[in-house]
């Protein structure tokens, strides 16, 4: 096999991770990229139990799939998300969620992204994909008019926040790929250029 076609199990979290695994063997996928919600792929699980990561691949080699990737959208796009509010508390886990504390969801949701890079390298996964959240989309109407220095801040919030997860994916020999999307940080072509600089590359 030249080229894995997979499928990403996010848009059936609602269903059991087996059966969307027996689904994707059906229709002749090769292995699936696992959304980190529903029972998919639980970070906390994956890191408090070996025999939790050992069931995930038992499953997968069940049904002859195999993983690449493994996703973290709904957490990544809490780290630096302005505002957080009810939305998030419909996406996070309890556990991150906690309070429901701006500052502390961002917080809580930075740690999980690092321990995602863990999880993932415990399963043997070297991508993880996901959302950066951004403290200025927000302003993206751009009414009232918007400052340079204000635009210039969401970029220095996002470096300051997802530096110390990037160093953890560092340190664990796992990429991070973020989906240019709205509502993210890097939207399209220059804001992925901004959002690059400002990391460092």
């Amino acid at each position: 096999m030249s080229r894995p076609i997979t499928l990403f199990t996010g848009q059936w979290a609602d269903l059991p991770f087996e059966e969307v695994c027996s689904l994707a063997s059906d229709w002749g996928y090769d292995g699936l990229e696992i959304a980190c919600w529903g029972d998919h792929f639980e970070v906390d699980k994956a890191l408090a139990d070996d025999s939790y990561v050992d069931g995930r691949l038992a499953t997968l080699s069940k049904y002859n799939l195999k993983v690449w990737a493994i996703s973290n959208h709904l957490v990544g796009q809490a780290v630096c998300d302005h505002p957080i509010d009810e939305r998030h508390q419909g996406i996070l886990p309890a556990r991150i969620w906690g309070t429901g504390d701006p500052e502390e969801v961002r917080q809580a949701a930075a740690r999980e992204m690092m321990d995602t890079a863990r999880a993932a390298a415990k399963l043997g996964v070297r991508t993880v994909v996901g959302f950066t959240g951004s403290s200025i989309w927000h302003t993206v109407a751009m009414f009232p008019p918007v400052p340079a220095s204000m635009i210039e801040a969401g970029y220095e919030d996002f470096a300051r926040r997802w530096h110390p997860i990037l160093d953890v994916f560092d340190e664990v020999g796992v990429r991070f790929a973020h989906e240019v999307h709205p509502s993210e940080i890097a939207y399209d072509y220059w804001t992925t250029v901004r959002a690059l600089e400002a990391i460092g590359h």
